[in-house]
């Protein structure tokens, strides 16, 4: 028997507000591609940003992604609003050193993608390059305690994607010079 009243998520708005306000707060999918290239390269020299920026878009069609963008967004906004109470509002607005609540966050979204991604994750969270630097700059109004940890966690998981995918086509292309072979 059906509930009139009862509670239904639309996953197209989800994954829409997600990408509205990855725009809104001054994120692109080529930027986070141009972070997986950077992770990536070196191992895969053919890669192109095209093939980034898809596995990019993978990651972001996740569930698990898509509540931790949005979680933290709507987070650092509070921040900057100043509507969290003490001493909350502060370790977010200073980005505390010692509140991890953000890497965490966005540790959900690397643990959708195994271990490469979090070495991936903890090498950009490290030196923060591209739009993470941008991010993590203090100097411009917004706050980012937790968006500049997400898009680092979509470009690791991306990465992770990626190294997991080119392994398998590797061993398959293995197999089938075997099989030829013999």
């Amino acid at each position: 028997m059906s509930q009139p009243n009862m509670y239904r998520l639309n996953s197209k708005a989800v994954a829409n507000a997600t990408q509205e306000w990855l725009t809104k707060r001054g994120v692109t999918k080529a930027q986070i591609g141009q972070l997986v290239m950077l992770l990536q390269k070196e191992y895969f020299p053919e890669l192109t940003l095209d093939e980034c920026i898809v596995n990019v878009e993978a990651v972001l069609s996740k569930r698990e992604v898509q509540n931790a963008i949005l979680t933290g967004i709507q987070l650092d906004i509070l921040a900057e609003e100043g509507k969290l109470m003490q001493p909350l509002q502060d370790m977010i607005l200073y980005d505390e050193g010692l509140y991890g609540c953000d890497e965490v966050l966005a540790l959900s979204i690397v643990n959708v993608y195994g271990s490469i991604g979090f070495t991936n994750f903890g090498y950009i969270d490290k030196f923060k390059p591209g739009v993470l630097k941008k991010l993590n700059d203090k100097n411009d109004g917004q706050i980012h305690t937790f968006l500049d940890d997400i898009v680092g966690a979509i470009a690791a998981s991306a990465s992770s994607r990626i190294a997991h995918r080119k392994q398998a086509e590797r061993e398959a292309m293995e197999e089938a010079l075997d099989q030829n072979g013999q």
